[in-house]
């Protein structure tokens, strides 16, 4: 019977594709690569790379980083410093890596990962990606704090955003869709910068200002052009947004709301409101767009309301976190009357710590879509999640 099974298994092909089956045969095709051709056969990278991604697969995070590190040597020496055939197995270690949280070792590797691109990659098409991803690497390193000086963060986060914009530039025309993931890089770049600048106005504040001794001259440049700089990216978004308006006809009328929200968050009151009433303007005339303009302006929205960039957002409804807020936000933005109404004692570090950024944040205020003016919304109920 126990034969019956096996033969019945291998040619259904369910043993075959077991992870534990998989894994040998890789283990065994490397032990035979290396009796045969030696510890360093030019065939061991791609044998390495199959076994980390199934063991990745499989959640074995710690070896197969392990196994992507040994083949990105043996691809270091048999095809050269930068070579190609490294970044597959430097990209999948660094997933695993991260999945362990590991990351000081991702922020070296991510490094080294950055000079293999940088000569191995001269197609611009190729090369944008990787900028790209880089760009997010940065922006993460930032919000994880790894850095006393983290304000070289942002600056290298806005380079490798504006060196992607400039590889789709040249490989793909100005209203190329593929220049908006670059500009919204760089968004959240400014956003950041702002906030890092102003440990003491609004926004959600790290407490770690740029240095005012710091011997990096372009910090200062960053500092003095940064509202102008964003007020930039955004047109340009913008503009790409009505260019490409077939995908998405609401896209344009975001992008104003979001401009609008660049502004109040510099303190630019008045030049926000008039470009929301533009905005509502805009999704007032087409009448499928009713939904978009209650999700904009129905209800308060906290600042900057930009993916990638709040680490604790509110919860939908009431009831699904373990803080609960009551507050106000009158029409120019400002949070009033902030309490808890929750009773978790064991969340109180978490709570307060909230609470202090609430107060300085500011807010996209309530609308009224028939007459476009801000009002004022009372006994609105936020729930967090102090876990998250």
């Amino acid at each position: 019977m126990k034969a019956l099974r096996l033969k019945t298994l291998l040619l259904t092909g369910s043993l075959l594709a077991t992870p534990l089956f998989a894994d040998q045969q890789h283990r065994e095709a490397i032990a035979l690569l290396e009796r045969e051709h030696g510890a360093y056969s030019p065939a061991l990278p791609e044998r390495l790379l199959s076994l980390g991604l199934s063991l990745q697969q499989e959640g074995h995070h710690a070896e197969a980083a392990a196994v992507f590190k040994r083949g990105t040597h043996l691809a270091r020496v048999s095809s050269g410093l930068y070579s190609t055939e490294q970044l597959p197995l430097l990209e999948s270690e660094i997933r695993s890596l991260h999945a362990l949280a590991d990351y000081r070792a991702v922020d070296e590797r991510q490094r080294y990962l950055y000079r293999v691109q940088e000569r191995a990659l001269q197609d611009p098409v190729q090369r944008a990606p990787a900028l790209l991803q880089q760009a997010d690497w940065q922006r993460q390193a930032y919000l994880l704090r790894l850095d006393e000086e983290p304000a070289q963060r942002l600056l290298q986060m806005w380079e490798f955003n504006r060196l992607a914009l400039n590889d789709i530039l040249a490989a793909e025309g100005e209203t190329s869709i593929k220049l908006l993931q670059p500009l919204y890089g760089m968004l959240q770049a400014q956003y950041l910068v702002s906030d890092l600048q102003w440990q003491d106005g609004p926004g959600f504040s790290t407490g770690q200002g740029f240095h005012e001794q710091s011997s990096r001259p372009r910090v200062g440049s960053y500092r003095k052009d940064n509202y102008n700089k964003g007020v930039a990216v955004l047109k340009a978004i913008y503009d790409l947004e009505r260019i490409h308006s077939e995908r998405d006809p609401a896209a344009p009328a975001r992008a104003l709301t979001m401009l609008g929200d660049w502004m109040l968050w510099h303190g630019e009151r008045e030049e926000a409101v008039a470009i929301y009433r533009e905005a509502i303007g805009e999704l007032a005339g087409n009448a499928d767009a009713k939904p978009v303009a209650a999700e904009l302006f129905a209800d308060p929205v906290a600042l900057p309301s930009v993916a990638g960039l709040d680490q604790h957002p509110p919860l939908p409804g009431s009831d699904g976190g373990d803080i609960l807020l009551e507050f106000a936000v009158t029409a120019d933005g400002k949070v009033t009357g902030l309490s808890r109404v929750d009773e978790n004692d064991e969340a109180d570090g978490f709570a307060n710590r909230l609470m202090r950024k609430l107060r300085k944040t500011p807010f996209r205020p309530r609308f009224d879509l028939e007459t476009g003016e801000p009002v004022d919304t009372e006994n609105l109920v936020v729930a967090y999640d102090s876990k998250s």
